[in-house]
C-alpha cells in the first residue's frame, strides 16, 4: 500500500514538474513585469535566463510593494571605444599596486587591470580601480543643465531643482594635446557642481580638485548668503548633497576614491535586468506636466519609478565596506562585466539594515571629439527609512569631451556662478 502510494505520488510530482516546465516560455521584448504576473513569469525566460534569477532581492521587493514595472527589451551590445582599448593596452603595464594599502601608482589612460582574475586575492578591488579610473564617461563631462526631482513617497514630486555639472578629467585623456596626463599628474579631476534653479538655491555649490592620491580631496562650497567661499573639511566626500537624498560619495553611484573604503568582498557574477540605454528624460515642451519627465512615474504612489525598457545585463556584485564615520555600513554594487558602469547599488546603515536603493540608466553619447562616451540618463536614489526619493534627469543638451581646458574648471568659476 505504501509502495503504491509512493509511486503514485512520484508519478505526480514527475508531471507537475513536467507540466511545470511546458509552461515556462521565452518571453518576447515589450513584455512588462509587474506585481500582478510576477509569479506567473518568474520561471519564464528572456534570452535563455529566468526571469528570476535577473532579479536582486530588492528590485524584486520594489515590484511586489512599490508598484515597480519592468519593460523588457532586447540587450544592446555595449563597448570601451577602441581608444581606451588602445591606451589600455599602452600603459596598463606601467600601473603598480600596492595591496597593503590598496593603492595604485603609475597610473595614465586606459583600463589599470584590464587582465585581472578572480583567483587574485585583490580581485573586487582591483575591478573597483577599473570603475574608479577608466569609467567611459568621456575627459570633459559638459552638463550645463541637470535636474533633481525630489519626492515624497506619499505626497508625490516636493520640488524641482536644476544644477550644472562639469568634470573636468587630469588622466584618462584619450585625444588632444593633453592626452594621456593633463599636469604633472598629482590632479585626477576638477569638478563644479552648482544649483541654477530654483532661486533661493541659485549659486549654491562647490568646487572640488581630487588628487591621485590617497589624499582627500580639496573642495570649496560657495555660501550664497555671505557671497563667499569656504573650503570644507576633507571629509566632505561622504558628506549629503544639499536637499537630496544623495551622498557625495554617490554621484554616479560610485565617487569615491577606491583606497577610502575599508575593504571589497566579491560577491558573485550575475545576470541583472537594468536600464542600460535609457529613453530621452526630458521633454521641456511638456513643462509644468507629468509628461515633462516621461521616464518617471510621477502620477502613481510612490512617484518615483522609472519608466522605461530593462535589459539583460551580466554583473559583478561587490560588497565595499567604508570607513566608520561614514553614514553607510556597506555599499553593494552591480558593476556591468563589458564596460565599467554601476546599474545599481545597495546602501546598509550603520546597524547593517538596508537603507537605500541607487538605480541609475545609462546612454551612449558620441564626445565632441569622437570618442564613444557613455553617461548616466536617468538615477535614482531612494531612501527607504525616510520614505523618501531623489530622482536624476539628464537634459538634451549634454555634451562630452569638448574643448573645455583645465584652466575653465576653477573655484573662480564657482564664485562667478553664485553672483
Amino acid at each position: 500500500m505504501n509502495y503504491k502510494h509512493s509511486i503514485r505520488a512520484s508519478v505526480a510530482m514527475l508531471l507537475a514538474a513536467s507540466m511545470g516546465h511546458a509552461l515556462a516560455a521565452e518571453l518576447p521584448p515589450g513584455t512588462t513585469i509587474s506585481k500582478a504576473n510576477l509569479d506567473q513569469v518568474k520561471n519564464d525566460t528572456f534570452e535563455g535566463k529566468t526571469i528570476a534569477s535577473m532579479l536582486p532581492e530588492r528590485l524584486e521587493m520594489q515590484i511586489r510593494n512599490y508598484g515597480l514595472n519592468i519593460k523588457l527589451k532586447k540587450t544592446v551590445a555595449a563597448a570601451l571605444d577602441p581608444k581606451s582599448l588602445e591606451a589600455t593596452r599602452k600603459y596598463a603595464g606601467e600601473v603598480k599596486y600596492d595591496a597593503a594599502k590598496n593603492e595604485v601608482t603609475g597610473y595614465k589612460a586606459g583600463l589599470p587591470f584590464p587582465d585581472v582574475k578572480p583567483e587574485d586575492p585583490n580581485y573586487a578591488a582591483k575591478l573597483v580601480w577599473n570603475l574608479y579610473y577608466a569609467s567611459p564617461t568621456g575627459q570633459v563631462m559638459d552638463f550645463k543643465k541637470f535636474a533633481f526631482l525630489l519626492i515624497d513617497e506619499e505626497k508625490g514630486l516636493e520640488r524641482q531643482q536644476n544644477w550644472f555639472f562639469m568634470r573636468y578629467f587630469m588622466k584618462n585623456r584619450l585625444t588632444g594635446a593633453a592626452a594621456p596626463v593633463d599636469g604633472d599628474g598629482s590632479e585626477f579631476t576638477r569638478t563644479l557642481l552648482f544649483a541654477t534653479y530654483p532661486q533661493d538655491i541659485r549659486g549654491l555649490g562647490t568646487y572640488t580638485i581630487r588628487y591621485d592620491g590617497p589624499q582627500y580631496e580639496d573642495q570649496w562650497v560657495y555660501i550664497k548668503n555671505a557671497r563667499r567661499t569656504r573650503r570644507l573639511a576633507g571629509g566632505a566626500w561622504m558628506d549629503p548633497i544639499g536637499g537630496t537624498d544623495q551622498l557625495n560619495d554617490d554621484i554616479e553611484i560610485w565617487n569615491a576614491r577606491p583606497s577610502w573604503y575599508k575593504s571589497y568582498k566579491y560577491v558573485t557574477k550575475r545576470w541583472v535586468l537594468a536600464i542600460a540605454n535609457g529613453s530621452r528624460a526630458w521633454d521641456e515642451s511638456k513643462q509644468g506636466t507629468p509628461a515633462e519627465f516621461p521616464t518617471v512615474d510621477l502620477a502613481n504612489a510612490p512617484f518615483w519609478n522609472p519608466k522605461d525598457e530593462w535589459e539583460p545585463r551580466e554583473v559583478h556584485v561587490i560588497e565595499a565596506t567604508p570607513p566608520a564615520e561614514h553614514p553607510y555600513s556597506k555599499k553593494t554594487i552591480y558593476l556591468d562585466t563589458q564596460i565599467p558602469r554601476v546599474h545599481f547599488a545597495e546602501a546598509y546603515d550603520r546597524k547593517g539594515e538596508f537603507w537605500k536603493w541607487m538605480s541609475y540608466s545609462t546612454r551612449a553619447i558620441k564626445g565632441d571629439d569622437g570618442v564613444t562616451t557613455y553617461v548616466s540618463n536617468q538615477g535614482h536614489t531612494l531612501d527607504f527609512k525616510r520614505k523618501h526619493g531623489t530622482v536624476f534627469i539628464s537634459h538634451p543638451s549634454w555634451k562630452t569631451n569638448t574643448a573645455v581646458k583645465a584652466s575653465d574648471v576653477t573655484l573662480g568659476k564657482l564664485e562667478a556662478a553664485g553672483q
